[in-house]
């Protein structure tokens, strides 16, 4: 018996690992590196999307005459023959009322965001846990919504809003609106397809426990959405934050944002391009911000509800 035991202690590390390798059926691990080849094609991809930026920046921080005489790459070249100057900043921002369309930027943005989140995540709801008769038809026509293009319905905006109708342009109530209409068909179809994938066991045990439809929505579905809220989130204060023709059709150059106030800091003959370099360099600081915060619900809300199983 003192023989064999060594042989059948010596013995089981070796079928562990053989049973370990048969449980994982060959699968290789998703987390290995990948090829040279990938490798390369990420880092020409990551350079070319960096390299308009870096100039950007570059460019913002050169005097005029100097950004005319050479190429923003001959100042990373020799950074020390270079005229550095902050006077562009200064003059986009104090001296052409770029802070204060930064500030009506985000009075604008942070409103047309949070509103179509909180409509569409009730309207998800419906269309995923509450039966009602022509539901899988109204989301049909909800999301077809989305091959609408915006500009066909900018006239009888423009008339709805307008004097005749509530006179409501030049203010933010009427961006908040029209962002929150076009939004909406997204953002139904981004969470009702998140939402589906939630166990329907948990909502079925709330139901027995009493929950109303709201204390379900508020305390289990909407602590468990985050990362669809966020991804929609980014989507939509980006489409804001960015959006020129809503803004400037239905809010004017009364209340300019930042887009708006870029276009007018170019100038009638383009003459004002050095300010641009800067002013749209200060407006990249934001959706940056948001997209880096929220970056880690991003692909988990966007890739949620696309497979089964």
């Amino acid at each position: 018996m003192s023989a064999t035991t060594p042989q059948t202690t010596a013995t089981v590390p070796v079928r562990s690992r053989s049973k370990s390798r048969a449980i994982s059926g060959g699968h290789q691990d998703p987390t290995r590196k990948g090829g040279w080849g990938t490798r390369v094609a990420l880092i020409v991809a990551c350079v070319l999307w960096t390299l308009p930026t870096l100039g950007l920046l570059i460019t913002s921080f050169r005097s005029k005459d100097d950004a005319v005489t050479s190429g923003w790459w001959s100042a990373l070249a020799n950074p020390f023959s270079t005229q550095w100057t902050f006077a562009n900043f200064d003059a986009a921002i104090f001296d052409n009322n770029m802070g204060v369309a930064f500030v009506n930027s985000i009075v604008v943005a942070i409103p047309a965001t949070v509103i179509p989140i909180m409509f569409a995540a009730f309207a998800a709801y419906a269309f995923t846990f509450m039966r009602f008769r022509g539901r899988d038809f109204l989301f049909v026509v909800v999301v077809s919504l989305l091959v609408v293009p915006i500009q066909v319905a900018f006239v009888p905006m423009l008339r709805l809003f307008g004097g005749d109708g509530l006179d409501i342009i030049g203010q933010f109530i009427a961006v908040w609106l029209l962002h929150t209409g076009f939004g909406m068909p997204l953002a139904i179809y981004i969470l009702r397809n998140y939402m589906a994938t939630l166990p329907r066991t948990i909502i079925e045990s709330a139901d027995i426990d009493g929950a109303t439809h709201f204390q379900t929505f508020w305390r289990l579905i909407v602590p468990m959405s985050v990362p669809a809220l966020a991804a929609f989130a980014i989507f939509q204060f980006l489409w804001v934050w960015n959006d020129l023709l809503i803004a400037l059709l239905f809010l004017g150059t009364g209340n300019p944002v930042v887009t708006v106030q870029l276009q007018q800091l170019l100038g009638r003959l383009g003459e004002g391009w050095q300010l641009v370099a800067a002013g749209a360099f200060f407006t990249m600081t934001v959706p940056l911000f948001v997209f880096f915060t929220l970056q880690r619900f991003f692909v988990r809300g966007l890739t949620a509800g696309s497979v089964k199983g």
